[in-house]
């Protein structure tokens, strides 16, 4: 920063490249505008080329991926919500309504919708694996008896490693 160059003057800087526009500071108004958009189910990818007002997803990734940016807790939630309405985006589809005029599907568009809402799943899966992710339930019956434990004691006193495969552990 030159003499001449004041903190307000560097608000005002644009991203070398990224065309006329596009600021690289953050300010609050411009994350609530873009958590806003992110929170509506919009990728940060699509919000950024809708909106050329708006920094690049370079330069917002980044202040979303330093946890010390006043963003980063901002930009997360708002991808939760996203991600939420996402699903309930996927549940339209799943059932035949386009999810912006409510009408049935026609036809033809299955195998779209198809594409659509197994990539959602996936999406929601990875994004969200607590909440969207496949469930594995772990079952097993296995029986020990006092001879399997007996001989286990006997092979630990003789300096036997246990077995790690099979009943009788």
């Amino acid at each position: 920063m030159n003499d001449t160059t004041t903190k307000d003057d560097d608000l005002h800087k644009h991203a070398a490249g990224a065309g006329p526009g596009r600021p690289i500071l953050y300010t609050e108004e411009l994350g609530n505008r873009i958590c806003e958009l992110l929170a509506e189910g919009k990728t940060l990818t699509s919000i950024c080329k809708e909106n050329p007002d708006l920094p690049s997803d370079r330069a917002i990734r980044r202040w979303a991926s330093d946890e010390e940016h006043p963003f980063s807790p901002q930009y997360a939630h708002a991808r939760l919500v996203g991600y939420h309405v996402l699903a309930d985006e996927t549940l339209d589809v799943a059932d035949g309504k386009d999810a912006e005029d409510g009408k049935r599907t026609e036809p033809g568009q299955v195998a779209r919708d198809r594409l659509m809402v197994d990539t959602r799943k996936w999406l929601l899966s990875k994004a969200l694996p607590k909440i969207y992710g496949d469930k594995l339930e772990l079952a097993g019956n296995v029986t020990v008896t006092h001879e399997d434990r007996l001989k286990a004691l006997e092979n630990m006193a003789n300096g036997i490693p246990p077995e790690t495969s099979g009943a009788g552990q």
